[in-house]
This record gives structure tokens, C-alpha cells and sequence, in this order.
């Protein structure tokens, strides 16, 4: 199935603030999208979601992370290597950036934005998110939908262009959480 773009959400659900990613792909489906974009629970992540960065252009990732910033922090980053990604993606850490060099090394790596959700415990056996977090969908929401027509409008006027392109780690969060 060829994709204009995938958006993955990632994450487990069973370790509360940790399926974030999965949690936002439950809130986008509630939108409309155009039919070229595909919204995908991508779990745990892993080698099995190659496949997603071999058909689409452009894949947006949401997932989580500890990054130390206070827990519902949003930041996008546009990482091109592996190394990119932030150190400190929790439980599937190794995964995601295996994930992008298996990508890259098959020559098939898209344009990939991350965007990320800060979080400060993981707790096992929760499959809620807590309050701080699950505000912060909200943003998750406004980032990942600004920056995919922010992408269409660009492509119109210049089709070589990339979206989010200055953004290689941009804070969304606009007031700081305690």
C-alpha cells in the first residue's frame, strides 16, 4: 500500500505514560485525514514496523520519552540518523534506532519527524496515562497536524522541499509543566 505519509504512534500500553504514542494514534483516528495518510499503533516497535518506512514519503513518529524534562514536555525533532534520536527513548529504545538504520541501510529511510512526550516514571501494569500526559495529547494533536498541512501547503509551492525542515529539536510545549 503506497502511503503519502505514516504517522506511528509508539509505545506500551501496559506501562502507563510509556503508550503515549499509541494513546495519540487513538485521538488522531477521531480526525479526519486525507486518504493518503495512514495512522498506525505501532506498539513496541521493532523490526516488524519496517515495512511502514518502505512505503510512504514522509513518517511522523510520536512516542515517548525520558529525556529529563518535566513529564508532558512536547518537542519535535527532525533526526536524520540514528544518532538523532533522542538516548533516552524508553522501553524500546535500541528498537527505534535499529529500526531507522535497518531503513536506512535497505535505502528506503523517509523523511521522519519525531515527535516526543516527556515522562518521569514508567508503571508497570497502568494502562492510563496520567494527567500531566495525557493533557499534553492535546499538543501532541496541534504539533502533528500543523506540521502535516504546514508539509502539503509546502510541497504545492515547492515540491523539493521538506516540512518542519529548520526543526531539529523544537519545544512545543508552550508554558511549563510542574
Amino acid at each position: 500500500m503506497a502511503a503519502g505519509t505514516v504517522i506511528l504512534g509508539i509505545g506500551n500500553l501496559l506501562m502507563g505514560d510509556e503508550g503515549v504514542g499509541v494513546h495519540a494514534i487513538e485521538r488522531l483516528r477521531a480526525r479526519a485525514w486525507p486518504d493518503d495518510v495512514v495512522l498506525v499503533d505501532g506498539g513496541t516497535g521493532g523490526f516488524h514496523l519496517l515495512g511502514w518506512l518502505q512505503v510512504a514519503p514522509r513518517v511522523i513518529m510520536i512516542d515517548a520519552t525520558a529525556d529529563g524534562q518535566p513529564a508532558g514536555t512536547v518537542s519535535l525533532l527532525r533526526p536524520r540518523y540514528a544518532s538523532d534520536f533522542p538516548r533516552s527513548l524508553t522501553a524500546h529504545d535500541i528498537g527505534l534506532r535499529d529500526l531507522v538504520e535497518a531503513a536506512a541501510l535497505t535505502g528506503t529511510l523517509p523523511e521522519i519527524l519525531l515527535v516526543t512526550v516527556s515522562i518521569d516514571v514508567v508503571r508497570p501494569m497502568v494502562t492510563t496515562l496520567s494527567p500531566v500526559v495525557r493533557d499534553a495529547l492535546a499538543l501532541v494533536e496541534e504539533g502533528v497536524r500543523s506540521c502535516f498541512f504546514a508539509s502539503r501547503q509546502l510541497e504545492a509551492s515547492d515540491p523539493d522541499a521538506s516540512s518542519c525542515q529548520d526543526a531539529k529539536k523544537q519545544d512545543l510545549t508552550p508554558w511549563p509543566h510542574a
